[in-house]
């Protein structure tokens, strides 16, 4: 299973999400609101992003758009979600997938081992 760096802003959903994907075999790697994704990302060098839209003063949208951008960046897979539904822009700006909140699990794990 590849590996997943949850970039989210929700406690909660924080604690459900690494639960749930460990229990699915994935190792998890989670981020703090403030740390930088970016540099995450090449340091973890995960098989999957899963980046929340609106992530305390960043911005998804932003992020996952700076990161097309750079060519050690561009391949990582990314599933962007909201509670809005902004998969349209989310898809524009380079995300891979986008997950409407709430999601169903099934939905979640099946999007992670495409």
């Amino acid at each position: 299973m590849p590996k997943v760096l949850i970039a989210e802003d929700d406690p909660t959903m924080l604690t459900l999400l690494k639960t749930l994907l460990e229990m699915e075999g994935f190792e998890v790697v989670i981020l703090t609101i403030d740390e930088d994704v970016p540099d995450a990302v090449l340091r973890e060098k995960p098989g999957v992003l899963l980046l929340d839209v609106h992530l305390g003063k960043q911005s998804g949208m932003e992020i996952v758009a700076s990161m097309r951008k750079n060519p050690e960046l561009s391949q990582v897979r990314v599933v962007m979600t909201s509670g809005l539904n902004v998969r349209d822009e989310c898809l524009k700006r380079g995300a891979d997938h986008f997950l409407l909140k709430p999601f169903m699990p099934d939905d979640l794990i099946n999007v992670l081992r495409k």
